[in-house]
């Protein structure tokens, strides 16, 4: 087991900066370079307590497997102890001092509560760093604000980490700087950034926070010293996933259903009424006609299918394919029409389907992105396609997901072979506004890493 140079180049980043970011798509062999630069500051007395943060799989299995994989830094490191479980597993796991403890973001509360004051780490690793995006000096994201009272009195080194900085907007940047250099680049509260790079646009009550031409450029200038992008398709002959939109009309019944909505906020079903009160609500019913599947008013929980014609698009997409995918869903209703759909279909958020699907016992895995992003490998082995059954605007989420088959899982498992990723589309409907909005939002992002970025 050898560092990759680009590897190097990260850990040697890393190790020269007490905060910076390391902006690397999953696959590329982060937390590697951070295990290797944690190292190399022990060995020289420059760190004492490591804590990284992390989501829940990640903060559990990963880091810990990890380290194992690294005969020349598991002797240095030692054993990672997870901060996870019950209240009283934490308590045990937190009254251990190794180098390195892991804990998820939803425990950083908790924490905090039972130090009752006292910061042991001086070190701390943000690792999916975006979710750190709801900082904001007075207000903000509760686990975020939280960390962010020890963020620069009490932790000397703190790194980032992430794929997707900016997946959803520009505006998340400002939390993820914050922790790095207390706003010093772009600006001391959120308030002041907004101010000096966006503007709102749209009515009122339904207006959007919009960059101002040189926004991109000039925010990438200011953080570009402390800000790497580490792209595996600058070192490897990485084939380029291989999109296809599947258009399906609706049928006409589903059709009048979704103009109803769209123009009166309101549909009579055969099992009850659909009302949209708010843009939120339309935007969550137009999109759930298009998949075909309408939760009603009067009776939570309950939802009625206007249409199979997805379904139908899905099953004729997997038989010509004939081979294993992962079919993504944004609702619980289509998650469950579609295991009642395919034989043999495996949930992937559940530990039984991801071992199975894994395993090479079920052609098709279904997830929602949120369930099947960080921290899950091992998918590319048996896999190469996705397929968007219906869609969501988060961004982040999707690439995310595609992450779990995409390139750079391929190569790292010896496979030489073409990604495919298929959306399925609704014609003449939300669908169509959601992905052209995931590809726009692909385009800045991608102009952001780009500009980060360290090549041969």
């Amino acid at each position: 087991m050898k560092l990759r140079e680009y590897q190097t180049i990260a850990r040697r980043f890393m190790g020269d900066r007490p905060r910076c970011a390391l902006w690397a798509l999953p696959g590329a062999g982060k937390t590697a370079a951070v295990l290797h630069a944690l190292a190399d500051l022990y060995l020289t007395g420059e760190i004492e307590r490591v804590l990284v943060i992390a989501p829940l799989r990640v903060a559990r299995d990963v880091w810990t497997d990890e380290v194992a994989r690294w005969p020349d830094v598991a002797p240095v490191l030692g054993t990672i102890v997870p901060i996870v479980g019950t209240p009283a597993e934490r308590r045990r796991a937190l009254a251990a001092t190794p180098l390195i403890q892991t804990i998820n973001y939803e425990n950083l509360l908790w924490l905090t509560e039972e130090l009752r004051g006292r910061w042991p780490f001086d070190t701390v690793v943000a690792d999916e760093a975006s979710k750190l995006r709801s900082f904001r000096v007075k207000q903000g994201g509760k686990r975020a604000h939280t960390l962010g009272s020890f963020a620069h009195t009490k932790v000397r080194r703190f790194w980032e980490l992430t794929g997707t900085p900016s997946a959803n907007s520009l505006a998340a940047l400002w939390g993820q700087a914050w922790f790095l250099d207390g706003g010093q680049r772009l600006g001391r509260s959120f308030e002041a950034f907004q101010q000096r790079w966006f503007s709102y646009e749209g009515d009122k009550g339904r207006s959007a926070l919009v960059p101002l031409p040189f926004a991109q450029e000039q925010i990438t200038e200011a953080l570009r010293d402390i800000c790497l992008t580490i792209d595996p398709k600058d070192w490897f002959d990485l084939r380029e996933p291989v999109y296809t939109r599947v258009p399906v009309k609706l049928p006409a019944a589903a059709r009048d259903v979704y103009r109803k909505l769209q123009k009166e906020l309101f549909a009579e079903l055969r099992s009850g009424r659909v009302t949209a009160f708010n843009a939120a609500a339309k935007s969550s019913k137009l999109r759930q006609v298009a998949s075909g599947n309408v939760y009603l008013d009067d009776r939570e929980g309950a939802w009625e299918t206007v249409h199979t014609a997805k379904l139908e698009a899905l099953e004729d997409l997997l038989a010509e394919l004939n081979e294993p995918a992962v079919v993504a869903y944004a609702f619980v209703s289509d998650r469950l029409a579609l295991l009642a759909r395919l034989p043999g279909a495996v949930d992937l958020a559940t530990s039984e389907g991801l071992r199975r699907f894994k395993a090479g016992h079920a052609q098709v895995g279904i997830a929602h992105p949120q369930s099947l992003g960080h921290g899950v490998d091992g998918l590319q082995r048996v896999c190469r396609t996705t397929i968007f059954y219906s869609s969501e605007w988060d961004h982040e989420g999707r690439l995310q997901l595609l992450e779990r088959t995409g390139p750079t899982r391929q190569h790292q498992a010896g496979l030489n072979r073409n990604v495919l990723v298929y959306d399925l589309i609704a014609t003449g409907t939300v669908d169509e506004a959601i992905l052209g909005r995931h590809e726009s939002k692909a385009s800045v992002q991608q102009a952001l890493l780009d500009s980060m970025r360290v090549a041969p």
